[in-house]
């Protein structure tokens, strides 16, 4: 008798479910990587060792198989936060929280438990999966949101409590890229530093972010317009919502209400654009970075000024450049290279102010290279803060968020 074709219930039972763990987890990373859109379902297929017929089994079309990843994502962070919710203090249940999102990070990475993903581009699914999948989403960050609530919650302290949830869900998210870098054993480590930074931030005690005013070449700063502006203001929008897959060239002319045609006329290939997008990225942070480095500040100061100024180009009415993480996501890396070893350059500028900073005593010390990459989460994060912070375009939302990285969770 061949006992794994007519095995016990519970057998087979227990056997289904760990090969749709493993394509949960395959097809998580492949989306993460490139998009939802631009992975095919043969492709998870091989990665799982199977073929396309037999992934059919477990999910009748990518649109099924992504939705289930993200509502994985969604309950493993309800699980997350549930851990978190018997601790007795705010700063206990976010610690706790970071701790348990650890731990399964790194159950993951040892092939323990599936990965999770990024919701960078749910509404690829279309309804009724994105309702699903924003209802629940919304949902679990409404739980998280409870970890820090003391007292009444008022107006104002909700918008505070929103921008501390949205910054502890995007860096637990953004951690889980560049962690990979660090190997899993290393991962006990980072967590002492990451909570750490959160909890206590980067500044030295005696340093008030509120008296950082940006300078008047960084406020008056502006990128020159491009002779394809729409078309570049359309693509930037589209690759930072849905990445570069999802940003075709039928994509871009209908949000302008063009046809195709007309896009070919002002641009070649789909490539020249998005390399344009890279150029007026580059050009605008070196020119920011070059700025702000000009500045008589301290490390303190400078990193705040470049925060700051990126911030407020992301929460521009037209937003006018790429997302950090996007830098490294193009379809086809050799023809970029070299334009996206600007975060390489990036993360290093920063890693050099954290040194200044701890130099001339503005700056806690810390781990540079980790405090690097939690800055430019930050930065890349805020692109979403219209979303769960609402009129985020109205307040002086650009200080209020770079305080929590710089002054800690909780400050005031």
């Amino acid at each position: 008798m061949n006992t794994e074709s007519t095995g016990s219930p519970g057998n087979n039972t227990a056997r289904y479910k760990a090969k749709r763990d493993a394509i949960i987890n395959i097809a998580s990373m492949l989306f993460d990587r490139s998009g939802i859109k631009g992975t095919m379902l043969c492709t998870i297929a091989k990665e799982v060792g199977l073929n396309t017929n037999s992934i059919t089994y477990y999910f009748k079309k990518k649109e099924d198989l992504a939705f289930e990843c993200l509502m994985h994502t969604v309950k493993t962070f309800e699980r997350i936060t549930e851990v978190a919710e018997k601790e007795k203090t705010s700063r206990e249940k976010i610690k706790c929280f970071i701790r348990e999102f650890f731990r399964i990070t790194t159950e993951s990475a040892l092939g323990n438990h599936p990965r999770i993903m990024a919701f960078r581009d749910a509404k690829e699914l279309g309804d009724p999966y994105t309702k699903i999948v924003f209802d629940a989403y919304t949902s679990m960050f409404k739980r998280v949101r409870g970890l820090m609530i003391e007292g009444e919650v008022t107006p104002k302290n909700k918008v505070i409590l929103s921008l501390r949830t949205h910054f502890i869900l995007t860096q637990t998210h953004w951690a889980r890229i560049w962690m990979d870098s660090y190997g899993v054993y290393n991962h006990e480590r980072i967590l002492f530093y990451v909570t750490d930074i959160i909890l206590n931030g980067l500044a030295a005690e005696n340093f008030n972010l509120e008296q950082i005013e940006l300078s008047s070449q960084i406020r008056e700063f502006h990128i020159p317009k491009s002779p394809n502006q729409d078309f570049l203001t359309a693509a930037i929008n589209l690759i930072n919502e849905f990445g570069y897959g999802g940003a075709s060239i039928d994509r871009i002319s209908a949000s302008l209400g063009v046809t195709k045609g007309s896009f070919y006329h002002h641009i070649p290939k789909r490539e020249d654009l998005f390399a344009e997008c890279i150029e007026r990225t580059q050009f605008a942070v070196r020119k920011i970075q070059k700025l702000a480095d000009e500045e008589s500040r301290n490390g303190l100061g400078k990193l705040v000024s470049i925060s700051r100024a990126l911030i407020k180009l992301h929460l521009s009415e037209q937003c006018q450049l790429l997302r950090v993480s996007a830098w490294s996501e193009t379809l086809d890396f050799s023809k970029f290279h070299e334009k996206i070893e600007l975060l390489r350059e990036f993360s290093q500028n920063l890693n050099d102010l954290l040194a200044t900073g701890m130099m001339d005593g503005s700056i806690r010390p810390t781990h540079q290279s980790i405090a690097a990459m939690m800055i430019i989460g930050v930065i890349n994060s805020a692109l979403s803060l219209n979303k769960w912070v609402p009129g985020a375009r109205n307040m002086d939302i650009d200080l209020l968020y770079v305080k929590l990285i710089y002054c800690g969770l909780f400050s005031e």
